[in-house]
């Protein structure tokens, strides 16, 4: 028999044990607890013991230290903002002192009132130009009694004020005035009113600045405020002491504020020309010109197109707001009025039962003259024609402006709606088109491909390429802007007659990896960091290398498919025409103090060598080339030879008509002193796809900067540049608009002698599209001479690829809106 497990019986004793130890310990703790706060009630008792002794025995001494150290009658002394001055020492930006008007209603209402009559009387019998009315403000003093501090008119010059000055001090005569004051300040004055106002910017509340250089050197002109204040001695006698302010710091920059007005002039002559001719408004959406010292990086001049007054900034005047209640509760918003109505699909927007199509609204905002189409593509021209297949990519990113916004209608009126856009508006015209709009740089980038394949020893600059007017890349047909073809070219000519086709081989011949690794090097996709706020982030707008397909690298070759700012492309351009040298642009060159010393000194920094001198001198030679042989010639000013290369951009959407013409030059051509970049968004003219427009623009600068900075004549004036010189003086003198006379050929135009002299005793390369040599003797198999047609009823003729109409002589698309390259 199995023995079982014996059963233990439970003792209850030991849990009785536990609670009687822990009854015992929840005693003992309240009763220390007691303890505890019984001795802090006493301590409290104590000290309010000792306070009251002290107060008694010792208030009056205490009283005198703690007062001793208090301010009374405490005054801010505002600071001096400090000065922007040109190169030369004259201000273009300057602070004026002034006075704000203020009261004191507790002295006012001192003895039943005696001050406040003839107090008042005084003020608003001066030229004071007052924020209330003198019952308002009677009503202020009634209803405030104890204020002592209140601003009823602010920023008024010394002469304004000067007799409440004297009533003030003069008790004599003016016994009865008191409970008034004048308070020191300064106000922001510019001298010459809208004169590079994309450079400077403004100065708003708070002495805060705002773009240009008044916003990214802000800390160092704002200066420091001081303080005059009144405190208790140990005998309670009231003192006074000052903390003098530090003034800001004054800047001294390289713009030449004669060249800056040469500039601007010429730019708003255009606008004017062109005023309302092909649409209404402005003579174009933007123009742009940047003036730079090549052997410094020094920012001459800056200039755009529409300005404003930088002593009123917010002047409605300058903008127009496109924007009305039916838009903002969309009632406008349908496919037959202005097409907002569908999606990115194409189909139609469900509406609401009241109408509205979303109850989020594009609000569009336009500075005058501007439209908000996006922008892109410089190609001179250049057409890309699909086969099949997916477009290339990256697609054309386009000029980049701020005139679109969403608005949420639910909860925001009508008001607060139009205030966004008005703001929108105002934004687009404060900021820089020079440094803040993005592009696709078209044919001024075809230099930069030269010096690539120049500066690698893949080119020696004795090659010779075939144009037969398009070329078969991936699955596109990318045409040449002469259709018809422009036959041999030299190394020389291609760039003369800015042939895409030789640029397009070029391309194949370098390949992707060099050509993105000079890119780079050129500062395509980086910031420059100019001194000046708002500059764009591009490094998201070129080429992708891994991504990039052969189509990309052929439209590349000749500046589409990536997008790159005026700043980027002219300080780029000094390196290929300096020696190679990449210098950072700035456009302040010294720091000085408020008694005019200097205090920093800002040399001039080398950043990185973009290629060598000898390839930088075959650049150079070859761009004078492109003005006296090629397609620059109506940018040379009378008396001067200059170097340069045009561009001619098309914008998006693809055939839409519009175009951005630009011109970046270099002057005088031997020894050149400034670079030059015109840039003109969308002329309002009826045939945009013309460089002329910023070629005779670049010219008409330069006539009048060339002599201003003593650059001597290098070249004869013939009987027609003369009389032109004097038909210009009579124009700006009398303010006329007289036409300019185009005697050169337009860009796209072969020219008479499309070689160069050298060209044309050096040992020519052909290559075929795909940069390999080709025997020379197959020459006349490689280029066959196009079978012109002509059309009988419109005497142009008829492109053999696609069956557009072209100019005859020149092989341009008559019908500007015919666009077939990729999106």
């Amino acid at each position: 028999m199995a023995k079982g497990r014996r059963l233990r019986p439970v003792d209850n004793s030991d849990r009785a044990g536990n609670e009687i130890v822990r009854s015992g310990i929840s005693k003992y703790m309240v009763q220390k607890l007691n303890v505890l706060l019984a001795v802090i009630v006493l301590i409290f008792v104590l000290l309010f013991v000792k306070i009251f002794y002290i107060g008694r025995d010792n208030g009056e001494k205490y009283k005198r230290q703690v007062l001793s150290q208090q301010e009374y009658d405490s005054i801010v002394l505002p600071a001096k903002r400090g000065e922007i001055i040109d190169r030369n020492g004259t201000k273009i930006a300057v602070s004026q002192k002034v006075y704000n008007v203020c009261i004191d209603s507790k002295k006012l209402n001192q003895e039943d009132g005696k001050f406040l009559q003839d107090t008042l009387s005084l003020l608003f019998s001066s030229n004071i130009k007052f924020r209330y009315s003198e019952q308002e403000i009677r009503n202020y003093i009634s209803q405030n009694p104890g204020s002592q501090y209140r601003v009823i008119a602010k920023k008024q010059s010394y002469d304004v004020v000067s007799g409440i000055m004297e009533a003030i001090n003069d008790k004599e005569n003016y016994p009865n005035v008191a409970g008034v004051w004048l308070e020191e300040d300064y106000m922001r004055t510019y001298p010459y009113n809208s004169l590079a106002c994309d450079v400077i910017g403004f100065v708003q509340g708070d002495n805060e600045g705002a773009y240009g250089l008044e916003e990214f050197y802000n800390s160092t002109l704002n200066g420091t405020s001081g303080r005059e204040y009144g405190y208790l001695n140990d005998d309670e006698n009231l003192e006074r002491t000052v903390k003098p302010a530090v003034d800001g710091h004054t800047l001294k920059t390289s713009i030449d504020v004669n060249i800056q007005s040469i500039v601007e002039k010429h730019i708003l002559a255009f606008n004017k020309e062109h005023e309302n001719e092909y649409r209404e408004g402005n003579g174009s959406n933007n123009t742009g010109v940047i003036i730079m010292n090549p052997k410094t990086g020094e920012v001459v001049a800056m200039a755009s197109y529409p300005v404003y007054d930088l002593n009123n900034p917010r002047d409605e005047a300058n903008i127009k707001v496109d924007f009305t209640r039916e838009m903002f509760y969309g009632e406008l918003f349908s496919d037959e009025e202005n097409g907002e109505g569908n999606n990115e699909d194409g189909t139609a927007n469900e509406s609401t039962n009241e109408g509205t199509s979303s109850n989020s609204l594009r609000i569009e905002t336009v500075t005058e003259g501007q439209d908000n189409a996006e922008q892109g593509d410089n190609s001179d021209n250049a057409n890309v024609e699909e086969q099949g297949g997916e477009s290339t990519e990256p697609t054309s990113l386009g000029i980049t402006s701020a005139a679109d916004s969403m608005v949420n209608t639910n909860g925001e009126t009508f008001e607060e709606a139009y205030e966004k856009a008005k703001m929108e508006a105002f934004n687009s015209l404060w900021k820089n088109f020079c440094i803040n709009s993005t592009y696709e740089p078209g044919s001024t980038m075809k230099p930069f491909t030269m010096a690539i394949g120049l500066e690698e020893g893949i080119f020696n600059g004795n090659e010779s390429y075939v144009c037969n007017g398009v070329l078969e890349v991936g699955d596109h047909k990318i045409h040449c802007n002469n259709r018809l073809g422009h036959g041999p070219l030299s190394f020389s000519g291609a760039l003369e007659q800015s042939c895409n086709v030789a640029f397009m081989k070029m391309g194949a011949n370098l390949g992707r990896e060099l050509y993105m690794k000079y890119n780079k090097l050129f500062n395509f996709g980086l910031k420059t960091n100019v001194d000046l706020t708002g500059e764009a982030r591009t490094e998201t707008l070129v080429f992708d290398e891994k991504r990039m397909t052969p189509t990309d690298l052929a439209i590349g070759s000749f500046g589409q498919g990536f997008n790159v700012t005026m700043i980027q492309m002219a300080t780029g351009y000094c390196s290929l025409i300096n020696g190679g040298k990449y210098y950072q642009p700035h456009l302040v060159t010294e720091v000085l103090d408020s008694n005019g010393a200097t205090i920093e000194k800002i040399e001039p920094r080398i950043l990185k060598q973009t290629v060598s001198e000898e390839t930088s001198e075959k650049i150079k030679e070859m761009c004078v080339n492109v003005v006296s042989l090629g397609t620059g010639k109506s940018a040379r000013p009378a008396g001067y030879m200059i170097g340069g290369k045009t561009g001619t951009a098309e914008t998006l959407p693809r055939g839409n008509g519009e175009y951005i013409v630009s011109f970046m030059g270099f002057a005088p051509a031997e020894n050149p002193e400034l670079v030059i970049y015109t840039v003109i968004d969308r002329p309002n003219v009826p045939a945009q796809a013309s460089a002329k427009y910023a070629t005779v623009l670049t010219k008409d600068i330069l006539t009048e900067v060339l002599p201003y900075l003593n650059v001597p004549k290098t070249e004869e004036i013939t009987e027609k540049e003369a009389e032109e010189l004097r038909e210009k003086q009579i124009e700006f003198a009398d303010s006329s608009k007289e036409e300019v006379e185009e005697e050169t050929t337009e860009e796209g135009e072969p020219s008479e002698n499309p070689d160069s002299d050298e060209s044309k005793e050096s040992v020519i390369q052909i290559v075929d599209e795909k940069g390999n040599p080709v025997n020379s003797e197959t020459l006349d198999e490689e280029y066959k001479p196009v079978e012109v047609k002509i059309d009988k009823e419109t005497g142009y003729a008829i492109d053999p690829n696609s069956g557009e109409l072209v100019d005859p002589n020149t092989g341009e698309l008559i019908n500007n809106n015919v666009s077939d390259l990729p999106e």
